[in-house]
């Protein structure tokens, strides 16, 4: 089975107070955007795969790696420009493999991942390679979970997995687990929209590094309020809490949404922890 895990943006971040658990309690709204995505496919340990050859064919053997888990139960390669850059073993693919085996009973499996999607931008693509893993996995072998056991267990995995199990454009709260479609008409609106991304090279942002010296604090005004007003009143309305952090951190990225909204946008934000823009034009 293959998938095309694709990314989100956030439109507006507020960071509104630490958790006892250690996490902080945000407020977003999380938007599907198609235009990046990885190609995920698992098959059973037996099977043939359709992604194997290609990624062997199109990337350099560094750029590939390979690993199996101890008891055998997973086999993974990732394929990635310029490398991989962590253990295939840790991969949010195989952590998903693992807990719908806590539940499930399922074979040996193999997973290929040909990961396009930025790491360290805020867009969420490792987040949507493990709950497209989820879903992939309870349809190959008609494991029956509901959409609501197939979020909670994408909420396990991560704060925005949860998102990517429906991917509809929602209201999220929480961690960014506890999500609410938003009405069809501002859907609607948001989905009118030239949305582009920019990805900066060079330049990825650790979450940890973004909640560094992070302020929580209530916004004046909901997100969802703000998105209800013509773009352009969002300058000033719809604001991303982690650019203030990562700016500082990363000046060039301050530059580079000055260089944006002179190229014509109409409205700039980072999306998540960064370092990605998205621009309405």
């Amino acid at each position: 089975m293959i998938s095309h895990p694709f990314v989100k943006i956030n439109l507006g971040l507020n960071v509104l107070q630490k958790r006892e658990d250690g996490f902080h309690d945000i407020e977003t709204v999380f938007f599907p955007f198609k235009g990046i995505y990885d190609t995920l496919e698992i098959v059973s340990g037996e099977d043939y795969s359709s992604t194997s050859f290609g990624l062997l064919e199109r990337y350099a053997p560094e750029e590939i790696s390979q690993a199996i888990t101890p008891d055998g139960s997973v086999m993974v390669t990732i394929a990635r420009r310029g490398g991989v850059g962590w253990d295939p073993l840790t991969d949010i693919t195989v952590k998903a493999c693992a807990l719908v085996r806590e539940s499930c009973k399922i074979p040996p499996v193999k997973i290929f991942l040909e990961k396009t999607s930025p790491v360290g931008a805020g867009l969420g693509g490792g987040s949507a390679d493990g709950a497209f893993a989820l879903r992939m996995l309870s349809d190959m072998f008609s494991l029956g979970l509901s959409r609501e056991q197939l979020i909670e267990m994408a909420s396990r995995l991560g704060s925005d997995c949860a998102f990517f199990i429906d991917a509809v454009p929602s209201f999220a709260c929480g961690r960014g687990e506890i999500l609410t479609p938003l009405p069809e008409n501002l859907s609607k609106k948001l989905s009118s929209l030239d949305i582009r991304v920019r990805i900066p090279e060079g330049i990825s942002v650790r979450t940890a590094e973004a909640y560094g010296g992070i302020v929580p604090r209530l916004p004046q005004v909901r997100i969802t309020e703000v998105l209800e007003k013509p773009v352009e009143e969002w300058k000033d309305l719809l604001v991303n809490d982690f650019e203030e952090t990562v700016f500082a951190v990363h000046p060039r990225l301050a530059e580079l949404k000055k260089e944006i909204y002179a190229e014509g946008a109409r409205y700039v934000s980072m999306s998540g922890s960064g370092s990605a823009f998205f621009a309405i034009f």
